[in-house]
C-alpha cells in the first residue's frame, strides 16, 4: 500500500506490550513483532523467522531476545540471530528491526529509514502529556482505509444523524472553518443557540435546556493523527470560560482496508482529583457509539468502494469535508514527495 514511510505511527498502547511477552500486530501491511529487553526498552522487528518463515511471535522470550518456537534460533531487539542451537551463526541469519520509543503512554514506531528516525519529529501533543492530563485508553480495529476514518472525525457534520447522545440539528447550522498551520489542518466548526442532548449535558455540567455555544475544533497531522477539541459555554459568553473536553483520534493502516484506531479522552488534573477515573469513564462510554454506529458506517464505505482509489470515484463535495480534504491533498504531497527521493 502507498503510505508514508518516514514517519512516527502509533503502534500500540504501552500497556499493551507487556514485560516478558510478545505482542505482534501488522502495520502497513508488514507483520511485526514487539516486546521489551531486560531493561524494558521495547524492541520491534519482522514478525517472521528467515529459516522457515515461522511467525516468531508463536515464540518466547529469553533472556531478553526472541527464540523462534519452530527450531530454536534467538534474535535480539536489533534483529541479528544470537543463538543458533544447531551450530554458528550464518550471516543471513537476522531479521529487519524497526527504531521504536514511547511516548504519552504509546509505542511508536517508524517503517522508513532507520537513518532518520528523530524522535523529535513526533509532535506534542499538550492533552497527552501524563504531567497535565489523565488519559483514557481506547482501541477498534476497523476494516475500512484510515484515510476514511479520518475524513470521518474531520467532517462531524455526520453527529446529528450518526450520534444522537452528541448532537442536535442546530449542528447543521454551525459555522465552518478550515484552518491551515504549516503541514496541519484545523476544521473548526462553531454551533451557536443549541441546547446540549442529556449524555452531553451531564458531561459539560449544563442543563439540557440551557442554551449554550459550542464548537467542534480538530487538527489533524500527518500521517492520521487527529485531536479535537469539544467546548461548550453559556450561549453569549467569551470562549476563554469554556468548559473543554478534549480527545485523541489516532489512526494506524494496518492494510490499505483496515485500521487501527487508537482513541482517547483526556480529562486535565487541574479539573479534578479524579481526573483519571473520570477520563477512564468517558473513554468507556465512547466505545459503544463508535462500535455500532461509526464502524458499521465507514466499513459500509470500504466496500462500496473496493479497491477504488477513493478520489477517482469523484466524490460529491459538501461544505463540511474542506479539512479533511485539505488533509487528504496534504498527505499525498507527502507521499509522493518521499517516493521522488527513493
Amino acid at each position: 500500500m502507498r503510505a508514508l514511510k518516514n514517519i512516527w505511527y502509533m503502534a500500540a498502547w504501552s500497556t499493551e506490550v507487556e514485560p516478558g511477552k510478545l505482542f505482534h500486530r501488522t502495520l502497513l501491511e508488514k507483520p511485526v513483532l514487539f516486546f521489551r529487553d531486560e531493561e524494558g526498552a521495547v524492541q520491534a522487528t519482522d514478525d517472521r523467522c528467515p529459516h522457515r518463515f515461522a511467525p516468531l511471535h508463536m515464540g518466547e522470550l529469553v533472556d531478553g531476545s526472541v527464540q523462534c518456537k519452530y527450531h530454536g534460533l534467538r534474535f535480539g531487539g536489533d534483529g541479528q540471530c544470537v543463538v543458533n542451537p544447531h551450530g554458528p551463526i550464518p550471516k543471513a541469519a537476522k531479521v529487519h528491526s524497526y527504531p521504536t520509543m514511547e511516548r504519552y503512554g504509546a509505542v511508536w514506531f517508524w517503517p522508513g529509514d532507520p537513518a532518520l528516525a528523530d524522535p523529535a519529529k513526533l509532535p506534542y501533543f499538550e492533552i497527552l502529556d501524563p504531567e497535565l492530563y489523565a488519559v483514557g485508553e481506547g482501541y477498534l480495529k476497523p476494516h475500512a482505509n484510515y484515510e476514511l476514518e479520518s475524513d470521518n472525525i474531520m467532517d462531524l457534520s455526520h453527529i446529528e444523524f450518526l450520534h444522537p447522545m452528541f448532537a442536535t440539528e442546530a449542528v447543521r447550522r454551525g459555522k465552518i472553518e478550515t484552518v491551515l498551520e504549516g503541514d496541519a489542518v484545523w476544521s473548526k466548526r462553531y454551533i451557536s443557540d443549541d441546547r446540549l442532548p442529556p449524555y452531553l449535558a451531564e458531561q459539560f455540567g449544563f442543563d439540557s435546556d440551557t442554551a449554550i455555544d459550542r464548537w467542534l475544533d480538530c487538527r489533524w497531522q500527518a500521517p492520521a493523527l487527529i485531536e479535537l477539541y469539544g467546548g461548550v459555554v453559556k450561549m453569549g459568553q467569551p470562549r476563554d470560560e469554556a468548559r473543554v473536553l478534549p480527545s485523541i483520534h489516532f489512526f494506524t493502516p494496518e492494510t490499505a482496508t483496515s485500521t487501527h484506531y487508537f482513541y482517547a479522552m483526556c480529562f486535565a488534573w487541574a479539573d479534578s482529583p479524579q481526573a483519571q477515573e473520570i477520563a477512564t469513564q468517558h473513554t468507556d462510554d465512547l466505545r459503544i457509539p463508535f462500535q455500532t454506529e461509526d464502524l458499521p458506517v465507514v466499513e459500509a464505505q470500504q466496500q462500496m468502494i473496493g479497491d477504488a482509489d477513493f478520489m477517482s470515484l469523484k466524490p460529491l463535495l459538501l461544505p463540511g469535508d474542506a479539512g479533511g480534504g485539505r488533509a487528504r491533498r496534504i498527505l499525498a504531497k507527502m507521499i509522493a514527495e518521499e517516493e521522488s527521493m527513493a
